[in-house]
């Protein structure tokens, strides 16, 4: 059996597939036994012998980068690694970002000689074809892959922490229903697979993927009329589509009264599923889902774009302007407008306070509050 090198064993080798000279040291052995090494490569015997001298100071106060990793192995094992709780649809979200703005770009760079300046031209060449949030998120991906290398000792540092995001491009702007479209897309959803999905997404503020993994057995089109206090009848949002079936946040978890439109809507949706489940047969699946394929199985998010905005169009709207999210910030706009105070409007939506509410839906709430100038009006009437 061959005797296994010692640390900080190594030479210089004439590599003949390269033409160049090799100079190779030892930092170490896998779990499998097999030798790890750090190597250089030079024209030059002498060039050779300054780079040895290099790996062998490098190894002596400790530092152990691999001079031939590069950028895009570092994003590739980050993505297939790196995100062991993350959701399918998340993972294959970032791979395609790294592939599309990554690694064509950075991919072949050796991560050791990566700088913060190449880092800062290339984010600023990206920001001329991307929105500021899909930068955050490219820079994201790269700044992780990187960190991750640096705990491995495959780099010495991590010079993507050094770089700011810059202004992207605006982002696709978000916009609400009037009450007039609103009720265009609710009369033009009548007799339609996708009528009580509308009702209840808009009259209910609920999210697409909460609305998606929503089961029956989470729903109650009946409550207790003669209870104290009387229950309504209710939906949970318990659910979500995401990883483990777990809702956005803890704050989300909510029990949400249905408007008689929604239990209208649902009772008719029950019918129709019955019915699609005895057309269906041994083909049918059933996992108790309100919204469900021909099938019984979960709806595919872009089927459910796709169906909302042929419902869109017949409504008179441009189907392309519009997703299904835009339910959801239709429902804070039309009860904004209802002069629904924030704080109850968030508790609605799930948020963990109003500051979230106003952040992100600050263009479907009232610009001007008006509560304090009625009451003074009132107050020091003349």
């Amino acid at each position: 059996m061959a005797k296994q090198r010692s640390n900080g064993d190594g030479g210089l080798f004439w590599e003949e597939s390269r033409q160049r000279w090799r100079a190779e040291i030892t930092v170490g052995y896998t779990a499998g036994g097999k030798r790890r090494t750090r190597r250089a490569y030079a024209k030059s015997k002498t060039e050779a012998k300054n780079k040895l001298k290099e790996l062998f100071k490098d190894l002596e106060d400790g530092i152990a980068e691999d001079r031939r990793y590069t950028v895009a192995q570092a994003v590739r094992d980050f993505l297939e690694f790196g995100l062991p709780r993350r959701s399918i649809g998340t993972v294959e979200k970032l791979t395609i970002l790294a592939n599309t703005h990554i690694i064509p770009e950075l991919g072949a760079r050796k991560l050791r000689e990566l700088t913060a300046e190449e880092v800062d031209r290339w984010l600023a060449v990206k920001a001329e074809v991307l929105s500021t949030r899909s930068l955050r998120e490219v820079l994201s991906v790269l700044r992780r892959a990187v960190a991750r290398a640096q705990k491995r000792e495959k780099v010495r540092r991590n010079v993507v922490l050094l770089c700011e995001i810059p202004e992207g491009r605006p982002g696709r702007p978000s916009k609400s229903l009037t009450l007039e479209q609103a009720e265009a897309v609710l009369t033009a959803a009548e007799g339609t697979p996708m009528r009580a999905y509308i009702v209840v997404s808009l009259l209910t503020g609920a999210r697409t993927e909460e609305m998606r993994a929503l089961t029956w057995s989470h729903v109650d089109l009946v409550g207790k009329p003669d209870a104290t206090p009387p229950i309504p009848p209710h939906m949970r949002v318990w659910r979500s589509v995401r990883e483990h079936g777990d809702t956005k946040t803890r704050k989300s978890r909510r029990s949400l009264a249905l408007p008689r439109r929604c239990v209208e809507a649902l009772k008719a949706h029950q019918v129709k599923q019955d019915f699609m489940r005895t057309l269906a047969r041994e083909r049918w699946q059933e996992n108790d889902l309100v919204f469900s394929s021909a099938v019984g199985t979960e709806l595919d998010a872009a089927n459910v774009r796709r169906a909302f905005r042929k419902v869109a169009e017949k409504a008179g709207l441009n189907a392309k302007d519009w997703t299904p999210r835009e339910l959801r910030h239709s429902f804070v706009s039309l009860l904004s407008d209802s002069g629904v105070p924030i704080e109850q409007i968030s508790r609605l939506m799930g948020h963990n306070g109003t500051a979230v509410t106003e952040l992100v839906y600050r263009h479907q709430l009232r610009p001007v509050i008006e509560h304090g100038a009625e009451a003074m009006d009132r107050i020091f009437a003349s």
